[in-house]
């Protein structure tokens, strides 16, 4: 039965049992006039949370920060990282507090706010985030759990009058994060040269979350741990190459030890497609580009894997363990574009059409999202498709060898078309859809908050009268950009 209220919940706080140094107990600071703009009744019912509990003062108290979490432990983690390739030492929750753990009926999960405030790991930051990163934040992590990608969730946005002040001067907003943990590989980092404490993390999170790693001595224990986050974070990243999305600041702070999408700051879904496309405009050289993704994964592997030789562990077994990634990474995306390509496996020579299929978009930035979708059509209903090209006579040439292709399997067209439609999405959070929401969201008016959720929880499924959500981008979203203060 559903609580309708959050003293109702089970709450603990797990973190706040480890050693007073991975973290500081603070409370947060509430937002001025804080409003509810909008909660999530799926997310609240991943806690055990009613319907009703969302319309409560109480709800409101606890995710405005005005209020702790009844039962909860109110603190900011300390972790570090290296961020653009560049070590940037002590880092932490410099906006984030976490107020506790909830038993809930799948497994115990976290509740966490962002832009509750400063903590002493705020640095030269004001603790705050602003109504624009807020809504890009709650609409992207509920966007990726439509498209079941791994990730963080959202539970509430909440707006205030507090100035805040990026390029202009805007207003305040805090958003209620779900996961559970909110550990990262920066969290190991911080720990790498202090054995002690490194140990209990790796407990901690070997205990909770990979149990059945622990086999064997310490040392094969932290190798089991770091192959089962090898293996969750290729899978992430195959997921993220598969429908166009671009993280935009994959430091080592931003990765998650269970393998999770999270901090969503500069993120992009592409639009027309550029292999090496930068959705964050504070990324000038490009480093976290949408090729360089599966190669920044594994560097960053790296570094987690190298925190744990403080334990003792031997560099040439992390090595060995580190050489797995690859083959996790291919086998993931190979699986992807098996189900998007229509296929039933993958055979010999599908590198090559794959390859010609990403020249082809590149060379004419056709859209990524919806030149997926309409494929399933293409080969007898070409003219959707080859309208998405600029040269529709290279598109023709492409489609030709793809139907030389699907002759090598049988499989029924129903079955195929069917498949490739469950497979490619047909709505994704687009920029110029994060900023329509974004300028309603401004107004205090949830209505684009509330639209874009109802067509990004199922993406694959069209909703008659939606048509503007699913077209190529307007001109005018070119010009939009997004930085690390998105």
């Amino acid at each position: 039965m559903s609580a309708d209220s959050l003293r109702e919940l089970t709450v603990f706080n797990s973190f706040a049992q480890l050693p007073s140094a991975f973290y500081t107990k603070l409370p947060t600071q509430p937002l001025q006039r804080p409003r509810l703009l909008h909660a999530n009744a799926e997310v609240a019912a991943m806690l055990g949370l009613s319907s009703a509990a969302l319309s409560t003062q109480e709800f409101l108290d606890v995710c405005a920060g005005t209020a702790p979490l009844p039962g909860g432990v109110t603190l900011s983690a300390v972790y570090s990282g290296h961020q653009f390739g560049v070590w940037a030492g002590q880092l932490g929750d410099g906006r984030a507090h976490l107020l506790g753990e909830v038993q809930a009926p799948g497994g115990s999960l976290e509740i966490q706010l962002k832009g509750s405030g400063r903590t002493p790991y705020s640095r030269m930051g004001d603790g705050r985030a602003v109504i624009r990163s807020s809504v890009r934040e709650y609409l992207a992590s509920e966007a990726m759990a439509g498209l079941g990608i791994a990730t963080t969730r959202a539970l509430a946005l909440v707006v205030g009058d507090d100035p805040v002040y990026r390029e202009t001067v805007e207003r305040a907003a805090v958003v209620t994060r779900i996961s559970p943990s909110f550990i990262r590989f920066g969290s190991f980092e911080h720990w790498g040269s202090t054995p002690e404490n490194l140990q209990v993390l790796l407990d901690y999170v070997v205990d909770k979350f990979y149990p059945e790693c622990r086999q064997g001595d310490n040392n094969e224990t932290a190798l089991r741990f770091l192959r089962e986050v090898i293996a969750r974070s290729a899978k992430m990243v195959a997921d993220w190459q598969t429908v166009g999305f671009c993280h935009g600041v994959m430091n080592t702070d931003n990765m998650s030890i269970l393998g999770l999408t999270m901090d969503y700051g500069p993120y992009g879904f592409m639009d027309g497609f550029q292999i090496d496309h930068v959705c964050n405009h504070t990324d000038t050289q490009g480093r976290y580009a949408w090729n360089a993704q599966p190669s920044v994964v594994h560097w960053n592997l790296y570094r987690l894997a190298s925190s744990l030789t403080g334990l003792g562990v031997e560099a040439d077994a992390l090595r060995a363990e580190l050489q797995g990634y690859e083959a996790r990474f291919i086998e993931a995306y190979q699986a992807n574009l098996v189900r998007k390509f229509g296929w039933l496996r993958w055979l010999d020579g599908d590198d090559k059409l794959v390859d010609e299929w990403w020249r082809l978009l590149h060379s004419q930035r056709a859209d990524f999202t919806l030149a997926f979708r309409r494929l399933a059509h293409a080969l007898s209903d070409p003219q959707s498709f080859l309208e998405l090209f600029s040269e529709p006579a290279a598109a023709q040439a492409w489609l030709a060898l793809y139907a030389q292709r699907l002759e090598r399997e049988e499989r029924p067209l129903d079955e195929r078309i069917a498949s490739m439609l469950a497979a490619n999405p047909l709505y994704v959070l687009r920029n110029h859809l994060a900023e329509q929401a974004i300028q309603a969201a401004q107004a205090d008016d949830a209505g684009e908050i509330e639209t874009l959720i109802k067509l990004l929880r199922t993406p694959f499924t069209e909703q008659p009268g939606y048509d503007a959500y699913a077209q190529v981008a307007p001109e005018w979203a070119c010009h939009l950009e997004v930085s690390c203060s998105s």
